[in-house]
């Protein structure tokens, strides 16, 4: 089925009451909501969520809903994302051909949102004017490398797309970090991505905390799948031991495992 793009992804009507709530909570969606119920709008968003069914939309399930609330709960100054995951999300909603239509969002020092920076060194990206004027973010930055093409790189400088070059052929992770954080003041990054980008920062050190929510549900198969991305070892050297911080019971009896990274 497609994915709805509407509360998720900023589409739908202009004046629909779930957006406007939603980006005053400055949260993703309704699922991520902290206040809970009774909900103003319960009548309306089960009205929606009923439609999108019928249309043969994906709505937006529980389980994804617990995956925001959770997240929402840490306050941090960026989230970090690959390009593959942004490539997903905002499939099909290219920038406009007016250029004028590129003007970054206007900055404020008392906002408080956090930045959405994004991995892309092969210059995939090319819907900036979209993603940069979502409600849940104050700007963005995008990391590249120095194999970044060059017609790349002057498209950000052209639309004022904050940029950091770092890196030979890929980006270099850890120095694009020292960087936000020397010039963007950003100390805490929330990693929103796939297995990839997540497999490269736990085996160079470079988190410190990690959280796995569990569904309650068994599915079978015969495909191997792990929780990273990264090359098989062939030891017990490389493995990332975890000290346990926390559990926590959810609704839906989903239960958040929040483990700290232990660096020897």
């Amino acid at each position: 089925m497609p994915v709805c793009v509407g509360c998720r992804r900023g589409g739908g009507r202009n004046e629909c009451e779930l957006r406007a709530c939603a980006a005053s909570r400055k949260v993703a969606g309704c699922g991520a909501c902290p206040e809970g119920a009774p909900c103003p709008h319960a009548e309306t968003l089960q009205h929606m969520r009923a439609g999108g069914r019928q249309a043969g939309l994906f709505v937006e399930a529980g389980d994804e809903g617990l995956y925001y609330e959770v997240a929402g709960r840490w306050n941090v100054d960026a989230l970090l994302s690959g390009s593959n995951t942004i490539l997903t999300g905002y499939a099909g909603r290219q920038a406009p051909a007016d250029e004028s239509a590129s003007e970054p969002p206007r900055t404020d020092p008392a906002d408080e949102r956090q930045w959405l920076v994004a991995v892309d060194s092969q210059g995939q990206i090319r819907n900036w004017h979209v993603i940069r004027t979502e409600p849940y973010w104050c700007d963005v930055i995008v990391l590249c490398s120095r194999a970044t093409p060059q017609e790349y790189l002057d498209y950000l400088t052209i639309r004022r797309i904050e940029h950091i070059v770092a890196g030979e052929e890929r980006v270099d992770l850890r120095a694009a970090l020292e960087e936000l954080g020397a010039h963007y003041g950003i100390r805490r990054v929330r990693v929103d991505s796939g297995g990839t980008l997540s497999g490269v920062l736990l085996r160079e050190g470079l988190v410190d905390e990690v959280s796995v929510l569990v569904n309650p549900a068994l599915v079978g198969g015969t495909s191997a799948r792990s929780m990273f991305v990264a090359p098989d070892l062939t030891s017990a050297q490389g493995v990332i031991p975890l000290k346990l911080l926390d559990v926590e019971k959810l609704r839906g009896n989903a239960v958040w495992l929040h483990y700290q990274v232990v660096r020897f």
